[in-house]
């Protein structure tokens, strides 16, 4: 069924529940694949309805062996059953996986699973911030240098780690973004990837993790935990503190880095110090596999960025627009102002959302510094920063009912040389399904100007 590794073996007759369908294609993939390998049944159950997930629900008609339990979930669907492939964000204290648990049934997660069955060596990113400018660095770099086709998964848009089993060989080499629930999936496997890059760690998703910052980190310290001592754990003295503060040993050789690793004359074609520093660690981990600094420091200089991450997208009237979407938290938001403003206090910033329950000072104090105006869109992260705003000094202020609106204010609000800069600092979901689809209307509307 594919050109690569046959995995019929390991699916065939297999009765497999898979837990989170979701829009975004992973689930989707993942079903499919597993359904044409040869699983006896694969049962996909989840919250949302039917018509919720209708675009999904579509791709997956012609599988006669795929089952849809949708609207709920069934005690009865996690127990009997090879494995559960579970999705992101499934609560740690998921009722159905404990009754998963006890039933003996194992519980696996995509990217971990990818690893397990193909045994490829595996660069994994993980980190609050950076990870997927750290990922995509990498990823363009080796495909500079080798001229081959480097896998890319993990936490990547539209990208089933299940389907990528069908290009994966003997000789492959994959590079993932790993978040902090697939990197679950790897501690429930007991595996690590052989490169770990851990970029930062910083509060977030603090309403799954219910304000257990040790718990975050638990999960992404999966990264690195299970290592052979031939693995390599690139990252910054911060968190290997804050690791060595939890015990936790690291087997293989320990890499620190920071942004003074690259040399002065190391271009990048994205600003901020915070891009040195990711850059600083892609450095690093590309050395640990033996890329010599040109080939290094030539895919540098020549990649662009990742669209959402303070992506420049176009210059309208001499006004600079830039997309950082992904910036869903305030530290990103607050790296994003300083990164961009020279001093001149030019930015008309967008932001707003969903509150994850972070704290607001530095952003607080960084839209008072570099900020000219902000126009905020609707959520309870919304709320929260306008009055931390009003309470924390002078910055013009305006809260809009749409992105549209935000946009067609910042418009009139930029004057020659300004920056507009969307970077909400907080989540999607108060009025998107997801962030992918906030991120795609601001690209329709700015390249609509």
């Amino acid at each position: 069924m594919s050109n690569g590794m046959d995995f019929t073996d390991y699916f065939k007759g297999k009765k497999v529940t898979v837990l989170g369908l979701g829009l975004l294609g992973r689930g989707v993939g993942d079903a499919a694949y597993i359904a044409e390998a040869g699983a006896a049944e694969v049962l996909v159950t989840d919250l949302k309805t039917q018509e919720e997930l209708k675009e999904s629900v579509e791709q997956l008609k012609d599988h006669e062996n795929v089952k849809l339990v949708l609207g709920e979930h069934r005690n009865e669907d996690f127990e009997g059953r090879d494995f559960i492939l579970v999705g992101a964000g499934i609560p740690m204290d998921s009722s159905y996986l404990e009754h998963a648990r006890k039933a003996g049934v194992p519980l696996k997660q995509s990217a971990a699973l990818f690893a397990e069955l193909t045994g490829v060596p595996i660069i994994g990113v993980t980190g609050t911030r950076g990870k997927s400018t750290v990922t995509q660095m990498i990823h363009h770099t080796l495909s500079l240098a080798t001229g081959e086709q480097i896998i890319l998964g993990g936490n990547v848009r539209g990208v089933s780690n299940l389907q990528l089993l069908k290009v994966a060989g003997e000789d492959s080499l994959a590079v993932m973004e790993l978040d902090s629930w697939q990197l679950q999936g790897f501690g429930w496997a007991g595996i690590s990837p052989q490169i770990a890059i851990f970029t930062n760690f910083m509060e977030d998703h603090m309403n799954y993790y219910k304000n257990d910052m040790d718990a975050y980190f638990l999960d992404k310290a999966n990264i690195f935990k299970n290592q052979e001592d031939t693995g390599v754990l690139v990252t910054t003295p911060e968190v290997f503190e804050y690791a060595k503060g939890k015990d936790l040993a690291v087997r293989g050789e320990v890499v620190l880095a920071d942004s003074s690793v690259l040399p002065e004359d190391c271009l990048l074609a994205m600003p901020g110090e915070h891009n040195r520093l990711n850059a600083a660690l892609a450095y690093e981990a590309l050395k640990a596999i033996s890329l010599s600094d040109e080939m290094i420091f030539d895919g540098l200089a020549s990649f662009g960025g990742v669209e959402g991450r303070l992506q420049f997208v176009k210059t309208v009237d001499n006004v600079r627009i830039y997309n950082d979407n992904n910036a869903t938290t305030p530290q990103a938001t607050t790296a994003a102002l300083e990164a961009l403003d020279l001093g001149n206090k030019n930015i008309v910033l967008i932001a707003g959302g969903a509150d994850k329950g972070i704290e607001l000072p530095r952003l607080t104090a960084a839209i008072k510094k570099h900020c000219k105006k902000v126009i905020l869109t609707p959520g309870s992260g919304t709320d929260r920063l306008l009055k931390s705003i009003q309470s924390g000094g002078k910055a013009s202020t305006l809260v809009v009912e749409s992105l549209a609106e935000a946009v067609e204010e910042a418009r009139l609000s930029a004057e020659n040389a300004d920056i507009i800069l969307f970077s909400p600092a907080f989540a999607s979901f108060a009025q998107y399904k997801n962030e992918y689809e906030r991120n795609d209307e601001f690209m329709d509307l700015v390249l609509k100007l």
